[in-house]
């Protein structure tokens, strides 16, 4: 059984475990699994704890090992690969019973007076912040703007993220960035029409998971207010496919930019 979790903090509220070890818990998930989100905010919670406050996160890359259980705590190991002036890296293990469930190296930059310039822009198409069909579940607050032909395009929020640690909010946009990219992929499979349209669920028809993640920090936004994901679909090849997105600010900032790798398999039994 998991442990009932109220709000973000309690979730990030990891035990000291000795030296640069830190031990979090898990609630119970309908789908059986840990979220794999809350590994990544977990682990670079761990590592954040070993940095100092001045140098900010601004890249997360993890490769997902296996699923992990809400009925045992998981056990983060952080390495101080680096101390550097401007840059700090670190490298955090995962680890439940049966092995280790995620491998993150994250690195911290201070911050720097130089020149801020921004490219991408939000998709006219999003509508109000908050707006769309709403699919909350657990901690996120989420609704649906667009689905389909290999898009997914959702505004999401954590609530309970509130305060002024801008930290607390990387890692709370790390929770929420592992949400939408297979929902964008399996748009792209020539199979989601059938579940669209009633006539097989969508569990039973595929298998999936996440297995490499990573994301790149632009700039800090307050995670319990509405951020827009903006998915896109690269293809699928040998059961896998490359999600790759953009989070906007409702005012239109780019926050932070999201790739990941997703094992999408038709069932065969």
């Amino acid at each position: 059984m998991g442990v009932p979790v109220d709000d973000f903090a309690t979730l990030m509220a990891l035990e000291p475990h000795g030296p640069d070890v830190f031990v979090g818990t898990s609630p119970d998930y309908d789908w059986g699994r840990v979220y794999g989100g809350q590994v990544v905010a977990q682990g670079l919670w761990a590592a954040t704890s070993t940095v100092d406050a001045d140098h900010h996160v601004h890249s997360v890359h993890a490769y997902f090992i296996r699923g992990g259980s809400s009925d045992e705590p998981i056990r983060y190991e952080v390495d101080r690969i680096r101390n550097g002036r401007s840059f700090v890296t670190r490298r955090v293990v995962a680890r439940q019973s049966e092995g280790a469930i995620l491998n993150l190296a994250c690195s911290f930059q201070v911050a720097e007076e130089q020149a801020d310039v921004q490219e991408s822009a939000m998709p006219d198409d999003g509508g109000d912040p908050g707006s769309g069909v709403n699919e909350d579940w657990g901690l996120l607050e989420r609704r649906l703007v667009q689905r389909g032909d290999g898009r997914a395009s959702v505004w999401l929020r954590l609530p309970s993220a509130e305060g002024g640690d801008p930290a607390l909010h990387a890692c709370a946009l790390a929770y929420a960035s592992d949400d939408i990219p297979t929902t964008s992929v399996a748009g792209s499979h020539p199979r989601i029409g059938e579940v669209g349209r009633g006539e097989i669920p969508y569990g039973d028809l595929f298998v999936g998971a996440s297995l490499d993640h990573t994301i790149w920090f632009h700039r800090p936004a307050p995670a319990d207010e509405w951020q827009l994901h903006e998915f896109r679909s690269h293809g699928l090849n040998g059961g896998r496919g490359l999600g790759i997105g953009e989070v906007f600010a409702a005012d239109g900032t780019h926050v932070a930019t999201i790739a990941q790798e997703v094992l999408l398999r038709e069932r065969t039994r």
